[in-house]
């Protein structure tokens, strides 16, 4: 694992940010933090970054508990970004990659690629501020991964991009992780998690209410149903036989028992004569998962 939080719990005052949560990101994954404004994301974030201290429990990166050293192995890019707005985005650059432990001669070599890599060489002299959101975007990408660390932890890193921009940093993410670079990706856009993330844990009102492998708890959250389209028309007794959530002209959603085979009405349907022209198991979307579960959870 690259991190393991074990039971940790952080108070301010006589509010419980995180109450006693555990999870683990296994090495080179992309994962999904997850959680509804105010459910104790950023305190979580800023114990894993060392900024604030668990008041229980421990963390390890790793296999390490996290100590001092432990920001030069992390990049962070936070949601409220953190660019200096009257200095020249090389000279921020540069200072930033030496905060973070690379010599001047690595610093400007990475700066130099990450600039090139970008197409964006020419903004070297210019001052964040007079660059748009869009670009101090960039540049604050590039600051958060310029060190090259093991763990990347991206809080919305899409907020304020174009399509194609957006298109740009994700396959930097994507191809930072297919590198074996372990990534947390903190998001309210569920279809960016489904997209991406091979792991997520949900934080709600200081707890962990889930957490698993993307697709099987797609699996859990399922409700059995399925989407069939045919040539023709469907029998007039199929309702009969079988639960019809909804049906529209050569296309109709039923929901099956967890007792019931998955192929019963395939058998059913061709036994009849009809021609299937498609048949699909319809799992819930994130959005869907993540509303559930919360409100689930809200009178807690």
């Amino acid at each position: 694992m690259i991190l393991s939080i074990q039971n940790v719990v952080k108070r301010y005052e006589k509010h419980t940010a995180v109450d006693h949560v555990s999870f683990d990101v296994p090495k080179g994954s992309l994962f999904g933090l997850l959680g509804p404004n105010g459910a104790g994301k950023t305190s979580l974030i800023r114990m894993i970054t060392t900024i604030t201290a668990p008041d229980e429990g421990v963390i390890y990166l790793d296999g390490e508990k996290i100590n001092s050293r432990t920001p030069e192995r992390i990049g962070y890019m936070p949601e409220e970004r953190g660019l200096y707005k009257k200095m020249k985005v090389g000279e921020q650059l540069l200072y930033l990659a030496q905060l973070k432990g690379l010599s001047s001669a690595q610093a400007r070599q990475e700066i130099d690629y990450w600039l090139t890599k970008f197409d964006i060489r020419d903004w070297y002299n210019k001052k964040v501020e007079d660059l748009s959101k869009g670009m101090q975007q960039k540049i604050q990408f590039i600051a958060t991964v310029i060190h090259r660390p093991p763990l990347l932890i991206l809080d919305e890193p899409f907020s304020g991009l174009d399509p194609i921009n957006t298109n740009l940093i994700k396959e930097e993410i994507q191809r930072l992780n297919a590198e074996g670079t372990s990534i947390i990706f903190s998001t309210h856009r569920m279809e960016q998690v489904e997209e991406m993330c091979q792991y997520i844990a949900l934080i709600n009102k200081g707890k962990n209410v889930l957490y698993g492998e993307v697709q099987s708890i797609k699996n859990q959250y399922k409700q059995h149903l399925y989407k069939i389209e045919v040539n023709g028309q469907f029998p007039d007794d199929l309702g009969e036989q079988f639960t019809i959530v909804r049906q529209k002209d050569n296309g109709v959603t039923l929901q099956l028992s967890p007792e019931q085979n998955s192929n019963a009405p395939l058998h059913y349907l061709i036994n009849k004569g009809i021609h299937i022209k498609s048949f699909n198991e319809i799992l819930p979307s994130f959005d869907e998962i993540f509303i559930r579960t919360v409100e689930g959870h809200s009178g807690e």
